[in-house]
């Protein structure tokens, strides 16, 4: 089973604390950083040309709301439809605070909803619980070998 935690964000500052922040709290996974909704689909889904070696998908995906090319809800609408990724675990991780974006994130299939703490322990704290639960202790569902 894979173990590796897909990073969705296009901002570089917060891709840098949020990794630091999953240094400082010892987990220990591989963090794949894809920087645009359009980049997502892709890993997950594979990318434009027909049969394009698809990656394992990962333990979880971290998926930041606001990003370039492609919206993090449209990335979340993608990943429920699409069969090899409808099962995926995807924590919805951004600034947003607009109950709209809560709303939709959620009906559009999020597992979880976790705003980005500004404070830089609080970073830390909620990172280490993202990451033990998501990787350690979920149990994920599959669809058959990938």
């Amino acid at each position: 089973m894979n173990n590796v935690i897909l990073l969705v964000e296009d901002n570089s500052t917060d891709e840098k604390l949020t990794l630091r922040a999953f240094q400082k709290s010892n987990v220990e996974n591989q963090i794949e950083v894809v920087r645009d909704g359009a980049e997502a689909i892709s890993y997950l889904c594979g990318g434009p040309t027909a049969g394009a070696a698809l990656k394992a998908l990962p333990a979880v995906v971290l998926l930041d709301l606001n990003l370039p090319l492609v919206s993090g809800l449209d990335v979340l609408q993608r990943i429920r439809t699409t069969e090899r990724t409808k099962l995926l675990p995807v924590v919805i991780l951004t600034a947003s605070r607009e109950e709209e974006d809560i709303v939709s994130g959620y009906s559009f299939g999020a597992n979880a909803y976790v705003r980005k703490p500004v404070d830089f322990a609080e970073f830390v704290s909620a990172a280490r619980t993202l990451g033990l639960f998501w990787v350690l202790l979920n149990e994920r569902a599959t669809l058959g070998p990938h």
